[in-house]
């Protein structure tokens, strides 16, 4: 990289101060420059070993888990990235991928925000069972929803919903408390005043901050709220940015906010080059989604043969990695958006759906492969794990 580019990102001059100071008090490494590898796996390990250090009760159906490392330094991160917890369920050992809610300039613990949801396997059982002081294993912080300062605007709109917020969380602490050069306005949408996640917080940081405009938006407000109600529309947006050029905006939440808030986007005339989105799951309702056969229930019974040997019952309606999980068989994932490509695996016979979104190379649909998170049997398959 040409060293004029360098300078062009946020606090140049101080790292540059920061490598002298290193060279003239610090350790030197240079006879360890040959053997990398202990430095590859501290900044991207295969797997973190965790523990509970607290939890904090944000809402009714929302705890904060602050989690420590049991086997060395936490490796960095960008805010707006995620760890996927791994977890033991009954018989099913499954994982879920979630967003670190504290800021990148806080490595001696990562939290992570989770909210209870109907059906929830995972979420549920970590409200319900996980205590101070429990184990838990995690992947390496992972995903692609950061702001990148050499293609993304200085000012910042974050719209969020629901427990979409905490990538948010993480991304406005460390703009503020590192006091980087950017404007960030967060519009956040919930059903009632109960649900807000870091209400307070976020309030006392835009009472602080010139530069942190914070938006609540209700859909059922109490008769005292004065705020913002209904839905975040393209109107609301422009009430209150006025000008939308040179602006990122930034999309989080469940599949609710994204089917209303981009075509509202779209209609301001916003870009796709200016629209960051974060996968968000699987959808709630497989038949609402586009291209889903019509006629065809979710509760169908399928079958699922593995390596040519053992088959699996599943139904149309439940993910591939949904079905390999609750029979054991070990498939990695971090995502389960379908965006990562851990859990691909190669289809010999039969069809799937997957949904908008699944980001599956044109080299592995030319080759059968597909991402078992997001994708759901058509009929009888036979694959290779």
């Amino acid at each position: 990289m040409k060293p004029e580019v360098l300078r062009e990102f946020d606090g140049y001059e101080e790292v540059v101060r920061a490598i002298e100071l290193s060279r003239t008090h610090g350790v030197d490494y240079t006879p360890d420059k040959d053997s990398p590898e202990p430095y590859i796996r501290r900044l991207h390990p295969a797997s973190l070993h965790l523990q509970i250090q607290d939890v904090f009760v944000e809402t009714p159906s929302t705890k904060t888990f602050r989690l420590v490392s049991r086997d060395g330094p936490l490796p960095p991160f960008q805010a707006g990235q995620y760890i996927s917890l791994v977890v033991e369920v009954g018989a099913i050992r499954t994982s879920r991928p979630y967003s670190i809610s504290s800021p990148p300039n806080h490595l001696g613990h990562y939290d992570v925000t989770v909210r209870r949801y109907f059906d929830g396997l995972v979420s549920n059982h970590l409200l319900d069972h996980a205590r101070k002081g429990d184990l838990l294993e995690a992947t390496g912080p992972a995903g692609e929803f950061y702001h990148n300062p050499l293609f993304h605007s200085k000012h910042m709109v974050l719209i969020a919903g629901g427990c979409g917020i905490t990538p948010f969380r993480s991304m406005i602490r460390e703009i503020l408390e590192c006091g980087l050069d950017r404007t960030v306005y967060l519009f956040y949408g919930n059903r009632d005043a109960g649900d807000v996640i870091f209400h307070e917080e976020l309030t006392d940081l835009a009472a602080r901050f010139d530069r942190f405009h914070y938006i609540p938006v209700l859909e059922n407000p109490p008769p005292s709220y004065t705020g913002k109600t209904g839905l975040i529309t393209g109107q609301l947006i422009r009430e209150i940015l006025g000008d939308l050029e040179d602006k990122t905006f930034y999309v989080c939440g469940p599949q609710g906010l994204y089917d209303f808030c981009i075509p509202e986007l779209e209609r301001l005339g916003i870009p796709r080059r200016r629209l960051r989105r974060e996968v968000y799951g699987t959808p709630s309702d497989i038949r609402r989604s586009p291209g889903w056969p019509a006629g065809l229930d979710p509760d169908t019974p399928m079958a699922v043969k593995v390596n040519g040997g053992k088959t699996l019952a599943t139904r149309a309606g439940e993910p591939l990695l949904a079905c390999l999980e609750r029979h054991r068989v070990a498939v990695p994932s971090s995502c389960r958006s379908g965006a990562c490509s851990l859990c691909r695996v190669k289809v010999m016979a039969g069809r799937v759906y997957q949904p908008p979104g699944a980001l599956v190379r044109k080299s592995d649909r030319k080759h059968g492969y597909i991402h078992a998170c997001v994708s759901y049997p058509l009929e009888d398959l036979d694959i290779l794990v």
